[in-house]
């Protein structure tokens, strides 16, 4: 939806490899903003070994300071993320602590080690799988994700925060339950990454067509009026419902219903649903509406 956006800048639409980088470049954007994030939470967790060596390095220290517990910056699962070859990679690239903000981080440390629940985790001195995850995501649900000052810090870097976040948190999620499960390198499924690239080249192709499905059913509404957001939904909409077989409609109308709702107006939901059920049934009524049920398609590949 974001590539089509910006490609109604262009005075024609652009060759296929131009698409192509296009995709590339949102899924870039969606990289960087996943290795900053996870870059963050781990330098949050390291940042013990600062404070203690800070303690220690007072003119007089005294016994605490000098016996400062570390134990969070050796969290094992802190270092399997950390050693990951590709997280590497894309730190080496991508170089986050060019970006980071080594006082908002020194503030989250501090905010942490107030808490009870770190309190709880320094208590045991062995380390439990359970637990080191556990710390890892208190921290990054509750001192980060729910720290207004994190936010902002993290919607001035990135721009494609508010469009990213809840895919890119999931992926977080998944990484800390198990790291060797998540690449940095390929953040998004190459079958999702084909299905972007086909109904992107779909929609462009096609779209005077798609038009002609929509346009009728506006009714009352002039087109050149109707947002332009509107339009690109349910071309995208229209687009599945007649060339991707295995998309069953139902998907189709809850995911731009969705989609509507979050980027549009606050009508365009109800609207945007309205005129691609309308188109729907039509396409139904003619026969044209040739849907594959996608688990027999899947069985009868294997097969």
């Amino acid at each position: 939806m974001q590539v089509l956006y910006g490609i109604t800048t262009f005075e024609e639409n652009p060759a296929p490899a131009k698409i192509h980088e296009l995709l590339d470049k949102q899924l870039a954007q969606t990289r960087q903003l996943f290795v900053y994030l996870t870059w963050f939470l781990t330098q949050v967790l390291r940042y013990t070994e600062t404070y203690a060596f800070k303690k220690a390095s007072k003119h007089l220290p005294t016994q605490e300071d000098l016996n400062v517990n570390t134990k969070l910056a050796g969290n094992e699962l802190l270092w399997l993320i950390i050693e990951k070859p590709d997280f590497q990679k894309q730190v080496a690239t991508l170089k986050p602590e060019n970006r980071t903000d080594a006082e908002l981080i020194r503030k989250i440390h501090s905010q942490l080690i107030e808490t009870e629940t770190y309190q709880n985790y320094l208590q045991d001195p062995a380390r439990q799988k359970r637990e080191e995850r556990s710390i890892m995501e208190f921290i990054l649900n509750d001192l980060l994700l729910a720290n207004p000052s994190f936010i902002a810090h993290i919607e001035e870097l990135y721009s494609n925060f508010d469009d990213d976040a809840e895919s890119v948190v999931q992926l977080l999620g998944s990484l800390l339950q198990k790291p060797s499960s998540v690449s940095f390198d390929t953040i998004i499924d190459p079958e999702k990454e084909k299905f972007a690239q086909s109904l992107l080249k779909t929609v462009l192709e096609k779209d005077k067509h798609l038009e002609s499905l929509i346009i009728p059913k506006l009714k009352n509404w002039d087109p050149d009026r109707i947002a332009l957001l509107d339009m690109i939904m349910m071309k995208m909409g229209v687009a599945e419902f007649l060339y991707f077989e295995t998309i069953p409609p139902k998907v189709t109308l809850n995911e731009y219903i969705d989609m509507a709702k979050d980027y549009s107006t606050t009508q365009s939901g109800q609207f945007v649903n309205g005129i691609l059920d309308n188109i729907r049934k039509e396409l139904e009524e003619e026969g044209k509406l040739q849907k594959t049920d996608f688990k027999k398609s899947t069985k009868a590949t294997k097969n």
